[in-house]
């Protein structure tokens, strides 16, 4: 499933290229992804201009006039491309969108100033799975809205602190690996950046939330933030069936430290494969975690 990383690099790709557009035509080429789209959908947009483009959490959301936004969530396997053809819709490209007066570009063959011309823009979001979801929703009622209202605090604001994730952490006898993808507490981490966090703050991933000491956690906080903006700068990781908003791939899991590297040598461990075992998978909460059993050292005795 794409993560915050990716959902953040495809919504300044759309942001780039749509705002101030408007929606000439909207294409519902089946009548629900995950859940039943909204009624009338495509008359409903037809005409709007896109004012703005944002992420909370994992969800798309476009600020569209007459104070209402569209929500888009990618699921699984979901993804949002750009293109200037008119081509005939793929077997899984459930909605099409048709802009006009989004991006410009100056002419080739001209570069006076002010000679750029609009080129029309089509959206597809592709899904295979059909995981991801739509609605349209009144703008001041998002915060309500019964897939936000119980979301956490997002990890590159300033709301997470040493301090707050320690008030979350508290007395809470779950693994800290789990704790980080409780998305009612810190949202958009998810499985494989929770792996490379942890192993940039030294934390077995193991460890019971409740036992991080003040220093771990110290640690945790902006080894959360380097790691995602590492990877949003990468453009995400390419995954399956993840690519950017214009098509290319994104390339942050050739730098991973730990994540599907087991049984490989760590970054920054001075111990060879032979001698430590290397990176260790274990599962996890139906998921796979990838830590390093030296640089991750686990102190405190395991859960019975």
């Amino acid at each position: 499933m794409p993560e915050l990383p990716e959902v953040e690099t495809v919504c300044r790709g759309l942001h780039k290229a749509l705002i101030g557009a408007r929606i000439v035509k909207a294409e519902t080429h089946r009548p629900d992804l995950r859940t039943p789209l909204p009624k009338n959908l495509a008359a409903r947009l037809k005409g709007r201009r896109v004012l703005d483009i944002r992420r909370r959490a994992k969800y798309i959301l476009i600020d569209l006039d007459k104070n209402e936004t569209l929500l888009l969530h990618l699921g699984m396997s979901g993804r949002m491309v750009i293109s200037h053809d008119d081509r005939k819709p793929d077997k899984h490209d459930h909605l099409v969108f048709h802009f006009s007066n989004g991006v410009s570009r100056s002419r080739g063959c001209d570069r006076r100033a002010g000679a750029e011309q609009s080129r029309d823009i089509y959206v597809r979001f592709n899904d295979p799975r059909r995981f991801g979801m739509c609605d349209l929703v009144p703008t001041k009622d998002l915060p309500q809205h019964k897939l936000l209202r119980h979301l956490g605090v997002e990890p590159l604001e300033a709301g997470l602190t040493p301090e707050f994730l320690a008030s979350k952490f508290k007395d809470k006898k779950t693994p800290v690996k789990a704790a980080l993808l409780d998305q009612r507490l810190v949202v958009g981490v998810g499985n494989i950046y929770a792996c490379e966090s942890l192993f940039y703050a030294g934390i077995n991933p193991k460890r019971l939330a409740g036992k991080c000491t003040k220093e771990q956690i110290a640690r945790l906080v902006p080894a959360i933030r380097k790691v995602l903006k590492a990877a949003i700068k990468a453009g995400g990781s390419s995954l399956r069936n993840y690519v950017q908003a214009d098509g290319e791939l994104g390339y942050f899991q050739h730098h991973f430290a730990v994540y599907d590297r087991a049984g490989k040598r760590c970054p920054v461990c001075i111990g060879e494969p032979g001698q430590t075992g290397g990176i260790k998978r274990i599962p996890q909460g139906g998921r796979s975690s990838f830590y390093c059993p030296v640089e991750q050292k686990y102190k405190a005795p395991l859960p019975l």
